[in-house]
């Protein structure tokens, strides 16, 4: 448990400590495009819409799905310049909810850990705060925008339970 919190307090230093060095760049961010629409793989695997709204500013919905549940998040994100044409890096944050529609695994840290896992079934309703952190590239001849992202996020849910974390994603979007 002790390595949980070790590794949670490093990502915020780390995250902070970029985001901070960040806000010195030069470069506004504005992408080379207006509306993106694509998938997003990781945790949170589902459709997701972006709009920037200008000066490096955009929306993104991301409707994700998972063995046992659905979910739609919105964020809003700041992009800046990373140093390279087409190269953006984004953070921001937001919100999402969820519902939990089937049997849902725990790992078993509170009982007698003689078993790893336990389950319940569970249909149930969940909310959450969202922050999101990546890199972005539009591919300058086609119109494809790739990115590579963590999402972390706290959720509580209908079933009593609060949870954090850690969601990387891989995206790949039709900007026009």
């Amino acid at each position: 448990m002790k390595t949980i919190y070790r590794f949670s307090g490093i990502t915020v230093i780390m995250l902070t400590s970029f985001c901070a060095g960040a806000q010195t760049a030069n470069g506004t961010g504005s992408s080379d495009y207006k509306t993106a629409v694509g998938i997003r793989a990781g945790g949170t695997s589902g459709l997701t819409f972006k709009r920037f709204t200008g000066s490096g500013n955009a929306f993104e919905v991301i409707a994700g799905a998972w063995s046992y549940g659905f979910s739609v998040t919105g964020l809003y994100e700041r992009h800046a310049n990373a140093g390279a044409p087409g190269l953006n890096w984004y953070y921001g944050g937001g919100a999402h909810v969820a519902a939990e529609t089937g049997w849902v695994y725990y790992r078993n840290y509170y009982y007698d850990r003689r078993y790893d896992y336990f389950y319940r079934a569970g249909n149930d309703f969940g909310i959450g705060v969202d922050g999101i952190i990546g890199l972005e590239y539009k591919i300058k001849p086609i119109p494809f925008a790739v990115s590579l992202d963590l999402k972390p996020f706290v959720e509580v849910n209908t079933a009593g339970g609060a949870y954090l974390g850690f969601d990387p994603g891989l995206g790949i979007k039709v900007a026009f």
